[in-house]
């Protein structure tokens, strides 16, 4: 419970101060402050008014999020995200004074380190489609000492028009789609930032409009609670070995799960790569490698419950990166090597032709490896729905119901020449 004396009293509010600081040190020291407005925005508010439903050191906790609400099967609908999160994603929107910034997703403290940021001359607006987030938003921020941003209550799938435009938006909810509004309330210049979920992966993408569509200019990797209302998306599911295994794609794709309905009966095939990678190495350019690479890309997911070691993964994870083609069904997976620090990737597949799938997954990963890894990283744009194909980059294309989504690779400048990817995957 939250030691509500200790926020109230004169030493919880040099206690407040002093976590304050800490975390902000913290921050910089990783590498999520780099700027001096950020930093100075982060010092100021007081983020202890906007939990109140945990204690101080929680409240600071630079890495994790406060749940603020949960629905009736206790899966969270609303968060003040981790102050981690929240520092990359106001780096990635470099804010300035006087500018108008619409935020998708109200918890309060954002919408307050913004108004910080944007001073006395710009104006915020935050939107939320939840009557309690809303109402609760605008009581803390009230208390805070943020009386002007402006909380409406609203589906922000329309954006809010009647305070457009915006130099800015900032979407707090992972987002499966970029809807008309988002496009047109967005000056010309403008940015948008939002966790952007394309092939099942979330990255929060910080895109600038110019002539129509969103260019990437940085990716960083966080979750955040999915979007709802008219912007939920559940994608689609396979269920394989009654329930046992199941097949997640985010997508619409063109297959059929009668196809591997006894896979996992025929012999398993294994292929591994050669690629390594650290214990402790993010997995975020890999996993978005493969979900460029790979047609029918999907994630594999075992039921704990009814687990039978049908498929194996290593440790206690209950979920892998995955490909379906046809009756042919392949997941990645890891072993160790003789360097503790290291795993190596490799394939299991199963089907008529398992081993020519897995031998193309594992060559994607080990391109991978010799190309991207360590790269700039993907490039992602934003197209709306409707623009025709040869009006779009060289990439994978992910088409969505409002949007067309283009994720391309730019090999790394320490790539030897010859040693390039050989072709740019496309569907």
């Amino acid at each position: 419970m939250t030691d509500v004396t200790e926020q109230d009293s004169g030493a919880g509010s040099d206690r407040a101060a002093h976590l304050r600081e800490r975390m902000v040190a913290e921050l910089i020291g990783n590498g999520d402050i780099v700027s001096g407005p950020v930093e100075a925005a982060m010092r100021t508010v007081a983020r202890e008014v906007f939990v109140p439903e945990v204690g101080l050191e929680d409240a600071y906790n630079a890495y994790d999020a406060v749940v603020t609400k949960r629905d009736g099967n206790g899966n969270a609908v609303s968060s003040v995200s981790a102050p981690q999160a929240q520092a990359a994603m106001l780096e990635q929107a470099d804010l300035g004074p006087g500018m108008r910034v619409l935020e998708v997703g109200s918890g309060g403290c954002n919408a307050a380190y913004l108004a910080e940021l944007v001073g006395p001359t710009g104006a915020v607006v935050s939107v939320d489609i939840d009557e309690d987030v809303v109402e609760r938003a605008r009581r803390l921020l009230a208390k805070a000492g943020y009386p002007r941003v402006d909380v409406v209550l609203a589906d922000a799938e329309l954006g809010v028009p009647e305070h457009a435009p915006y130099d800015r938006i900032l979407v707090t909810a992972g987002a499966w789609d970029v809807p008309p509004a988002w496009f047109s309330q967005l000056v010309e210049g403008g940015v948008l930032v939002a966790p952007l979920r394309v092939r099942g992966l979330t990255r929060t993408v910080s895109l600038a409009l110019a002539d129509g569509h969103l260019s990437s200019r940085s990716t960083r990797l966080f979750g955040f609670v999915p979007m709802r209302g008219t912007g939920a998306h559940d994608g689609m599911l396979w269920e394989l070995r009654d329930g046992e295994i199941g097949l997640r794609f985010d997508d619409v794709f063109d297959g059929d799960p009668a196809l591997l309905k006894d896979v996992f009966d025929g012999e398993r095939t294994d292929v591994w790569s050669g690629a390594t990678i650290g214990r402790t190495e993010l997995l975020a350019t890999v996993q978005m490698w493969l979900a460029t690479a790979l047609p029918g890309f999907c994630t594999v997911v075992v039921d704990k419950a009814r687990a039978t070691g049908v498929v194996s993964l290593p440790g206690n994870r209950t979920s892998a990166l995955g490909a379906v083609d046809g009756a042919n069904l392949a997941y990645v997976t890891t072993r160790a090597t003789d360097d503790e620090d290291l795993v190596e990737f490799g394939v299991h597949a199963y089907g008529p032709q398992a081993l020519r799938l897995a031998e193309e997954t594992a060559e994607h990963l080990r391109t991978w490896s010799r190309v991207h890894r360590g790269g700039p990283g993907p490039r992602i744009t934003v197209h709306p729905a409707g623009t025709a194909d040869d009006e779009l980059p060289d990439g994978r294309v992910v088409d969505k119901t409002h949007s067309r989504v283009t994720i391309s690779w730019p090999i790394a400048a320490n790539v030897a020449p010859g040693r390039e990817a050989l072709h740019h995957p496309t569907e």
